[in-house]
């Protein structure tokens, strides 16, 4: 942390700049303080070169909205995502976001300060990353933002900081013609062979993550440097100093087979099964790490605003006061202040390098062999390099040499969203700073050559003056060993060039079509993209610059099938299928199971039908839009209620077989207006409805003139028999909140009568005053629906969750406890205490037992008798919100609880946690994103978790 410099931004919207607090290769990090709220926040802004580049301004858009669905948990929430539409008129419009501050050290500078972590802090670090892999994955994206710089340590866990190839790249470099050079830092097989990235690329930089951590140093460290790539793709890992019980798990996310390394749910259960968040309660950091956080954040918030001065180029400004001392012997030497990572630690804390497979490849040694792919640039002058490093990679007295100029690529600038992450940016990873560059690459439409024909070798330009940087002490220092140079990639067919160099291969950007390529051009794409994994890529105009042709490369070597992975505990089973609601429908509104054979889906459009057994969707229906969630009429008849009518459906091909209009069924209640079903038992639904009638004004008095007439709204309680198809009785009921229908839920269906309560949001202000804070249960008679009586309990809220049992006894919220009472009585019988600053969710009653939620994410079970806690765990969701909702298997033995952030299955007899599913939703092109809680239906030996238009069929005891 340092102090603002003088071109620094002292405002970014409503926050007030106090101090830099990072600097990273694209953006500037700035500890400010909220104007209104008094409130510490974290600022990244773009650099101001690099916000002018439009592929820029649109990727960091794109992870700021990456970052914003990913907040909560270990994502710091976003404050503020700088939209300013007045930009000053001499530079370009800022690009900034803002994120609550979390005081916490970079893994590096833990590192630095400590030393390789222990066995749990190990756990807790994987899994929290880990979880948030799992949610990113599931919505089908890439991260590609792990590296020791944006994974951070705080007092409570991990932190993730970058959520694109933005954030973790190792260098970043606005191009003439608009163009941005991006590097970014892990290397992984896939890479180095030129395939694409893809959700297991992430889990192989997560292996390397928590090597690096439990070791200090990297695990394909030993031999020629200039080997490193080859390596990575061929060797094992060193592991050897890991710790036994996490060396198999970091083995198999090392695995040079994409397909043979773990989800990210599987190394998130197997590394703490109750969950990053509940192994790490009571502190998980060392001493001396806790110790630099709370240092951190106690001089964070004693930082003031500084007063703005006029502009002094004679004399730079001080560095904020923070202690020093002498590095000791076999540390590394401190970096320049404007470099070093957050809070950078004194003497033995000095803050550890960077693994050598997250450095960049931009420079090697003069003397270092060229890799193949290097000719594709064109010729250097004899004895200079082909292209040079980055000006932090080269020797400080080394002068800077000439490098070829990126040509340049046409387009807007558009990158799309961060779903296409990997498609957009399929950099390698960012190995170590003495390595020769393998080329930089751009590859316009104008470029692309026909087969045969070498393309123009691009002009070149000087590159700008080298930035001093400290020199290098060597010795052993956790962080790192000798940086690994890049490697040198198989060589392709003979070209223009020669066996195995010749020029380079162009591929064309979006949209134009791709060319049809023949073998051997297939083989030096291969090269292409290569080289972008290892090097890094230029992209310029919204192009995926080589990577988004559209050319498919199949692999000729047969590998044999990876092995079957073994269930872990935690492990989500594999679902029996997916289904995806089509985006060209709207979004469904109800769904319900039908005999456990078909999933019945509503929307605003129509009613479907997708089988349960397969997944597939059966058949559409447009009568049923809008309906309400479909049951079962008898054994061979869908009953759905629409706006306007009942419907039978078939379930073989969604036919109305059977039609009922509330104008005909109903009548003498003219325009009846069929308000939720309340609920239902067997072949009977109850429900509510209102209708307006016209009340005539009385005959006013001789010599008075005649009042206005009214219109007044009616309110009745229905029990229908959908076999049947006959009403079996109604009953009137006070009329709701406008526009006049009551919400009823039933309680309880017992053998006498039927329990409601109305929703507390359709109480009119009359009910609400009248029952002074104190929710309501009406009891209606089964047979003839003639209200028995109506009762309070205790201090029960209208909002009181409740559930009941036909053996005469209600459950229900008080305060933040849970309490028994007998129904007819409304006498206490026990009390469940629940945590402090929650409620109770609704309850589930099964068998001798009662299943529990809380808004604390508490999930358990007690005797119905006696109340006495069965068992109670976590669903270890970070935070509050609305309590989960349970569901049963179909045999009773798995709880299901869904909430807004995952689902969580535990065994119902003793509350072991089974496993946990998180999805993200899907990411569409411009950032739209899913929000929706989860949902889950049991089916049989199957539970079905919806979230939004996103369905899977787990397998369930």
């Amino acid at each position: 942390m340092e102090a603002l410099r003088q071109d620094d931004p002292r405002r970014f919207g409503r926050f007030t700049a106090l101090a830099r607090f990072h600097e990273g290769a694209s953006a500037v990090q700035y500890v400010a303080r909220d104007t209104v709220s008094g409130e510490v926040a974290l600022i990244t802004a773009a650099r101001p070169e690099l916000a002018a580049v439009p592929a820029y301004r649109r990727r960091f858009q794109a992870e700021a909205r990456t970052a914003e669905r990913l907040a909560g948990g270990w994502v710091a929430p976003p404050l503020d995502t700088g939209e300013e539409p007045e930009a000053p008129a001499d530079r370009p419009e800022p690009l900034w976001t803002a994120a609550g501050y979390v005081p916490a050290l970079p893994l590096a500078e833990a590192i630095g300060i400590a030393g390789p972590l222990d066995e749990r802090a190990l756990r807790i670090l994987g899994a929290g990353i880990a979880e948030i892999l799992s949610r990113v994955h599931a919505a089908g994206a890439v991260l590609q933002g792990l590296a020791p710089g944006t994974v951070l340590l705080a007092s409570d866990g991990p932190r993730l900081t970058a959520f694109g190839p933005l954030g973790a790249a190792a260098s970043a470099e606005a191009r003439p013609g608009g163009q941005l050079s991006v590097r970014l830092g892990y290397l992984t097989p896939e890479q180095i062979e030129g395939k694409e990235v893809s959700a297991a690329s992430d889990l192989f930089v997560l292996g390397l993550l928590l090597a690096y951590a439990a070791t200090g140093t990297t695990p394909f460290t030993e031999g020629p440097a200039e080997e490193a790539a080859r390596r990575i793709a061929g060797d094992e890992p060193e592991l050897d100093a890991v710790p036994e019980a996490l060396r198999e798990l970091i083995t198999n996310c090392l695995a040079k087979d994409p397909a043979a390394r773990p989800t990210a749910g599987t190394v998130a259960a197997e590394l703490a099964l109750e969950g990053a968040a509940g192994l790490a309660r009571g502190g998980w950091l060392p001493e001396r790490l806790a110790a630099a956080v709370a240092d951190q954040e106690a001089r964070v918030l004693a930082l003031e605003a500084p007063e703005e001065t006029p502009e002094t180029p004679e004399k730079a400004p001080a560095p904020v006061p923070a202690e020093s001392a002498e590095p000791e012997e076999g540390t590394a030497a401190p970096e320049p202040e404007d470099a070093r990572p957050v809070d950078a630690a004194p003497a033995e804390g000095t803050a550890a390098p960077e693994p050598e497979d997250a450095r960049s490849v931009d420079a090697v040694p003069l003397d270092a062999p060229a890799s193949p792919v290097e000719t594709s640039v064109a010729p250097a002058p004899a004895g200079s390099p082909a292209t040079a490093g980055p000006e932090d990679a080269r020797p400080a007295d080394a002068p800077a040499p000439e490098e070829p100029a990126a040509p340049v690529s046409a387009g807007d600038g558009d990158v799309g969203e961060d779903r296409g992450t990997t498609r957009f940016l399929n950099t390698g990873p960012r190995p170590p700073q003495s390595d020769r560059p393998t080329t930089q690459l751009s590859l316009p439409h104008e470029l692309v050559a026909p087969p045969g024909t070498a393309p123009a070798a691009p002009v070149a330009q000087p590159m700008p003056p080298a930035l001093p940087v400290a020199p290098q002490q060597p010795g052993p220092t956790y962080g790192g060993p000798a940086p690994y140079p890049a490697a040198a990639l198989p060589a392709g067919p003979a070209g223009s060039g020669g066996a195995g160099g010749g020029p380079m291969v162009s591929l064309p950007l979006p949209p134009a079509p791709a060319p049809v390529p023949d073998p051997a051009a297939s083989r030096r794409t291969l090269l292409t993209i290569a080289a972008a994994a290892v090097g890094g890529l230029i992209v310029g105009g919204g192009s995926v610059a080589a990577l988004g042709s559209g050319d498919t490369t199949v692999a000729t070597d047969d590998k044999p099938a990876p092995k079957p992975r073994r269930t872990l505990p935690g492990q989500p089973p594999e679902p029996r299928w997916i289904y995806t609601h089509p985006a060209s429908e709207s979004s469904p509104l109800t769904t319900a199971v039908w005999r456990d054979k078909l999933l019945v889906v509503t929307s605003e459009s129509q009613a479907s039908a997708v089988d349960l057994r397969t997944g597939k969707r059966l058949w559409q229906r447009a009568d049923g839009a809008k309906g309400q969630a479909a049951l079962a009429a008898g054994a061979d008849l869908v009953f759905v209620a629409s706006p306007s009518e009942f419907l039978w459906l078939s379930p073989k091909n969604g036919k109305v077989v059977h039609r009922v209009r509330y104008t005909d069924a109903f009548a003498d209640l003219p325009g009846l207006a069929v308000g939720p079903l309340a609920g239902n038992s067997g072949p009977v639904v109850w429900f509510t409805g209102s209708h307006t009638v016209t009340v005539k004004a009385p005959k006013p008095k001789k010599g008075k003139k005649k009042g206005k007439d009214k219109e007044v709204v009616q309110a009745h309680f229905f029990a229908y028999d959908i076999v049947q198809r006959k009403e079996l009785w109604r009953t009137p009921v006070p009329a709701g909140r406008a526009p006049g229908t009551p919400a009823y839920r039933v309680v309880v269906d017992r053998s006498a009568d039927v329990l409601v309560r109305q929703d507390a949001a359709s109480l009119t202000a009359a009910e609400v005053k009248a029952a002074k804070g104190k929710g309501s249960i009406r009891s209606f008679d089964q047979k003839t629906g003639k209200l028995l009586w109506t009762k309070q309990y205790a201090a029960a809220s209208p909002e009181a969750a409740t559930g009941g049992d036909e053996d005469g006894t209600l459950y229900t919220a008080v305060g933040k406890d849970l309490q028994a009472f007998e129904t007819d009585t409304t006498k206490p019988l026990w009390r469940v205490e629940g945590s402090d600053g929650s409620v109770f969710g609704t309850p589930l009653v099964a068998g001798p037992l009662i299943h529990t939620t809380e808004r604390s994410q508490l999930v358990g079970a007690v005797e119905r008798e006696s109340g006495r806690l069965v068992w109670r765990r976590s669903t270890e969701v970070p935070g509050t919100g609305n309590a989960p909702s349970l569901t049963l298997s179909g045999s009773e033995k798995t709880l299901i609880a869904a909430d807004a952030v995952q689902v969580t299955a535990f065994s119902a007899a003793d509350g072991e946690r089974l496993w946990k599913f998180q999805d993200i939703g899907s990411a569409g092109p411009k950032g739209a994103t899913v929000s929706a809680p989860y949902r889950a239906l049991a089916a049989g030996e199957t539970v079905v978790v919806q979230r939004d238009r996103a369905f899977y069929a787990f397998p369930v005891a």
